[in-house]
């Protein structure tokens, strides 16, 4: 999207459209840390050793951004996005579960070329080792060229997380499932996803989901509307 040049300030609605992204960013950094508030209560709280991530503004119309890497983790929408949502997620969480459901979905239709999103491993629920192998088996399908569909079936849950559950979605997707399981026994994608959850630690991120859009945190299971709000500002530069 390319910035358009503002009227003569002398026409009043020329200067009301002026005021409208500071009253705007005012407005948001209000909105914000009710928005971590409620996510407290969204997410699977974990207390690591790193610092706590804040998703508040420092001064009024003022925020934090983090620097966050994409890895070389699985992505949806176009490489020059101008705005990249980075999750830090869990395939135990459901919460995460009932983002992916309700929320991504709106956010992919609403801006198509304007949003890149990142899916990143942080397995902690229930002690993280079905989130870690289920995350594991997801890389797997994605080595056959199906990481967002098994990615899709494993929120859905049909057959739950399992060995076996991993095998019968393998069969579904018309994966080979001998390969898929041979994956898994040798833990080949372990040590990408154990990266994926020390840097989430760095970062001091201590719930899932938690969420960088352009490295602005949004902590929880939060509605579209958050999201639209701070990407529709981005957008605005």
């Amino acid at each position: 999207m390319t910035d358009q040049p503002l009227p003569p300030p002398q026409d009043p609605a020329a200067a009301d459209k002026r005021r409208r992204p500071l009253e705007f960013t005012r407005w948001l950094a209000l909105l914000v840390p009710l928005a971590f508030a409620a996510g407290l209560g969204l997410g699977f709280l974990l207390w690591g050793q790193a610092e706590e991530v804040q998703p508040v503004a420092a001064q009024p119309g003022e925020f934090r951004r983090y620097e966050v890497s994409v890895d070389d983790d699985p992505a949806i929408g176009p490489e020059d996005a101008p705005v990249t949502i980075i999750e830090f997620s869990d395939f135990n969480c459901p919460f995460c579960r009932k983002w992916h459901e309700q929320t991504l979905p709106t956010l992919l239709a609403a801006y198509p070329d304007q949003i890149r999103f990142v899916y990143r491993d942080l397995p902690v629920v229930g002690g993280g080792t079905v989130g870690s192998e289920a995350a594991q088996a997801a890389d797997c399908a994605g080595d056959q060229g199906k990481y967002w569909e098994f990615h899709n079936l494993l929120f859905v849950g049909t057959y739950g997380l399992s060995q076996q559950a991993y095998l019968q979605y393998a069969s579904d997707l018309g994966l080979d499932g001998q390969a898929l399981a041979e994956c898994l026994e040798t833990n080949y994608h372990a040590g990408e996803v154990q990266a994926d959850l020390e840097e989430a630690l760095q970062l001091g991120v201590n719930s899932t989901p938690t969420f960088f859009v352009n490295g602005i945190p949004v902590v929880g299971a939060q509605p579209a509307q958050i999201f639209q709000q701070i990407i529709d500002m981005e957008l605005q530069g």
